[in-house]
């Protein structure tokens, strides 16, 4: 079984994209900061892609872990779908530039074609 880190800061989203991810088969570790994310990347659990909203509680946002998973040797090839109505053009091209496996706008999306998306690529 897969497992998708799950970055998301409002509650009622996060539940809905866990719950349709659960659906799909996956194991879900949610999380709604930065640092709750980090403890998860160190921890003996091994995450097989992460779902990363731009905006999250704490101080830093997606961009920051973005940076921290790419520099880390255990993370760095870790997929990353980064899902986000938030971000302006300009954090998008900073993702896209960080290497991201893909960037979606919340409001264009449905979830399902995410979810499909994070099958494909983990197959």
């Amino acid at each position: 079984m897969k497992t998708i880190l799950l970055f998301e800061d409002d509650h009622v989203l996060l539940t809905a994209i866990e719950h349709q991810l659960l659906m799909r088969g996956f194991n879900v570790l949610a999380v709604r900061t930065v640092e709750e994310g980090l403890s998860h990347l160190e921890g003996s659990t091994p995450i097989d892609a992460v779902w990363l909203d731009h905006y999250l509680l704490g101080k830093q946002n997606g961009l920051d872990l973005v940076v921290r998973l790419k520099e880390g040797e255990g993370t760095k090839n870790i997929p990353i779908f980064v899902v986000s109505n938030s971000a302006g053009s300009e954090h998008m091209a900073s993702y896209l530039r960080l290497g991201v496996s893909q960037y979606y706008t919340k409001a264009d999306y449905d979830l399902s074609q995410i979810i499909d998306d994070i099958v494909y690529t983990l197959t």
